[in-house]
């Protein structure tokens, strides 16, 4: 396939129509958007000043500056004197066009319309102020993709409380290590919920967690799960009871700083127990209508589904997408209860903006799923991708079997800052294996191990060079910033190291090769693991695979895990024919030392592949949190499968 020739690109009028251009006639008459670029990361006060304004940011007292100390980071100050509402800005319509659809694998269809969902956030504002709820006080939900979740979220917000979630599947030990950190006032939870054609009952868990927060004085309960919580150490109240006492209730919003604490989201906890990101409420409205209005393009008529849990910031970012005016299609459920469920939903739905993950499309791509052929998709204009590299095959699926005429936006970014580093661009190309742009606003770089920036075609770390407003405002229980110091500004000092291996492209674009903590480095040559996924996966036989460095000598080598579909069985003649592709098409310093077969690899929470834990599962050494795990009985496979410098005799 030649690389050098888009898969797509935008006629003449998606781009008179895009948001993106408005904002450039208005701004930057004429530019690009690599000229747009240069400038938004340039003049950063002018960039944000000119989001703030093109976007309507609903606000109380204007601003005094835009940004302060902008050669400190951390440090920077972001629109200094500047007071508004979360909620509000995402409840400025009020009208009776659809917010809400809620979908689930049991066929529940509901709707909200922007005048509904302001009413029953009013209402719910009325009884957290009601428990005593107070601006900075925590209100947690453990709840899934559900009306309920957003308007408890709202409701908190519009108080100007903190919120926090974590889906249902997260066991009770993994929900403690995260909530029990912040000491939430307010707890909204559910009696269960249904995933892949089973219900999933959730009380056993639900008593075990409320047992471990001591700090909560209220309890609200969804039920949706077909069970009734019954009993708690504090008083119980109904949801559908509380929207009833306080039905009528205006929505009322508390005015806050720019950095008034929004959301507290958590990383991964497979090193450790889980940080508390602390995001504030200006900054994460500011980067997701500049994520949602310039780079994925959404109006009012859009109808925007990504499949996600409340555990994962793409919950948070979707939630947002309110403020466009747009309709959020909410799904809870497995992604493949039906071989085909979330492209029915998309079709029936008349979905515009179809979020998913690339583990998604892969899966869809081996299932043998072809929407194109099978699907009204006529509606459909945006694919979006993230949470792991979207292969180049990926991008081939999408077009060749999805659809042909729509922007495949493979994003890249993280919990970290609740947004995006690279993004769509609804006015550019998009070619095959490559993320269109770096974002605008985010002076994202690559460099080398001591710090140098490297040209285009060279691999190193994803780095950041000037702050930006979604810069999280702490992290929770670290009163010196030392942790949060630690955890992004220590490898380059006054530069934000994200953690991603990447490269830049010489078209502008970008390709996230893996994580850098993951990549693998034999002989002293660093190789990102997505490449080797990429190759590996290919193989029909393969469903998914994990590959780490064994410590050997002084030196790595590559072990890679294979799970095989159902029925297959790893052989001599399925290991050459790896190792010969991986060879031909990736590099011979990739070719694995050891290939071995394993029932199931092991996943974080929020879905990735938990590579760290698995590589210190082979050498024998403890992997530190297991509840951080969606599937930790997987570990036990890797468990001390290696002897020192040595491996298995069969590989």
């Amino acid at each position: 396939m030649n690389t050098l020739e888009p898969l797509w690109r935008p006629d003449a009028t998606r781009v008179a129509n895009a948001n993106l251009t408005a904002f450039i006639a208005r701004y930057l008459p004429g530019a690009d958007y690599s000229r747009v670029y240069d400038w938004s990361v340039a003049e950063p006060a002018a960039f944000w000043s000119a989001m703030w304004a093109f976007c309507g940011i609903i606000h109380h007292a204007p601003p005094q500056a835009v940004l302060e100390h902008a050669d400190r980071m951390p440090g920077a100050v972001w629109f200094r004197g500047a007071t508004l509402n979360f909620a509000q800005n995402l409840l400025r319509y009020r009208d009776d066009r659809t917010a809400l659809v809620f979908r689930d694998e049991t066929g529940v269809r509901r709707e909200l319309s922007h005048a509904q969902l302001a009413a029953e956030v009013g209402a719910m504002t009325a009884a957290l102020r009601s428990f005593g709820v107070q601006p900075g006080d925590r209100v947690a939900g453990y709840l899934p993709n559900i009306p309920e979740a957003i308007i408890a979220m709202l409701a908190a917000a519009s108080l100007g409380a903190i919120w926090s979630s974590c889906s249902p599947d997260f066991g009770a030990r993994a929900v403690l290590d995260r909530l029990g950190q912040i000491a939430p006032r307010v707890v909204f939870v559910c009696d269960g919920y249904h995933y892949n054609g089973r219900p999933q009952d959730r009380r056993g868990a639900v008593a075990e967690i409320l047992a471990g927060l001591p700090t909560v004085q209220h309890v609200v309960v969804v039920a949706y799960g077909g069970g009734r919580v019954q009993q708690a150490p504090v008083p119980l109240h109904d949801w559908q009871a509380l929207l009833a006492a306080y039905a009528g209730t205006a929505p009322a919003f508390t005015q806050l700083p720019f950095d008034h604490p929004l959301y507290v989201l958590y990383s991964s906890g497979t090193t450790g127990v889980p940080k508390g990101i602390v995001h504030g409420a200006g900054g994460t409205l500011l980067q997701h209508r500049k994520e949602h209005t310039l780079h994925t393009d959404l109006t009012r008529d859009d109808r925007l589904i990504y499949f996600t849990t409340t555990g994962w910031m793409m919950w948070n970012w979707l939630a947002s997408a309110l403020a466009t005016g747009c309709t959020l299609i909410l799904y809870d459920g497995a992604p493949f209860v039906t071989p085909a469920m979330l492209l029915d939903i998309a079709a029936q739905e008349r979905v515009t903006v179809f979020g998913t993950s690339a583990k998604y499309l892969a899966a869809a791509e081996k299932a043998g799923l072809k929407p194109a052929q099978s699907h009204d998709l006529s509606a459909l204009r945006t694919v979006l991708s993230t949470g792991s590299p979207l292969a180049p095959e990926g991008f081939d699926y999408v077009y060749r079997d999805i659809k042909a005429d729509v922007l495949l936006a493979s994003i890249s970014g993280g919990t970290d800052i609740c947004g995006c580093f690279i993004a769509g661009n609804p006015i550019g190309p998009v070619y095959r294996g490559q993320l269109q742009a770096r974002a605008l606003g985010m002076a994202v770089r690559v460099f080398d191990e001591a710090g140098r920036v490297l040209p285009a075609g060279h691999k190193g770390e994803l780095v950041c060079v000037k702050p930006f407003p979604s810069m999280p405002v702490g992290f929770w229980n670290d009163p010196d910033g030392s942790r949060y110091r630690a955890a992004y500004f220590e490898k380059f000092p006054g530069v934000w190291c994200h953690g991603d291996y990447v490269e830049l492209t010489a078209r502008g674009g970008m390709i996230v090769h893996g994580r850098s903590d993951a990549v693998l480095n034999p002989g002293g040559v660093r190789i990102g693991t997505a490449e080797l996924y990429r190759e590996v996966e290919r193989c029909p036989d393969v469903l998914e695979a994990v590959a780490v460095g064994h410590e050997i000598d002084g030196d790595v080598e590559v072990v890679l895990f294979v799970r095989l579909a159902e029925g297959q069985t790893l052989d001599d003649a399925l290991r050459q024919r790896l190792r010969a592709a991986i060879r031909a098409n990736v590099s011979p310093r990739h070719v694995p030392a050891h290939i071995l077969q394993v029932a199931d690899i092991p996943r974080t929470i929020s879905g990735k592949i938990a590579e760290l834990a698995v590589r210190e599962a082979i050498h024998g050494r403890p992997v530190k949190n297991l509840d951080a795990l969606a599937n930790p009985q997987a570990i036990g496979q890797f468990q001390g499968l290696f002897g020192v410098g040595e491996g298995p005799a069969r590989s």
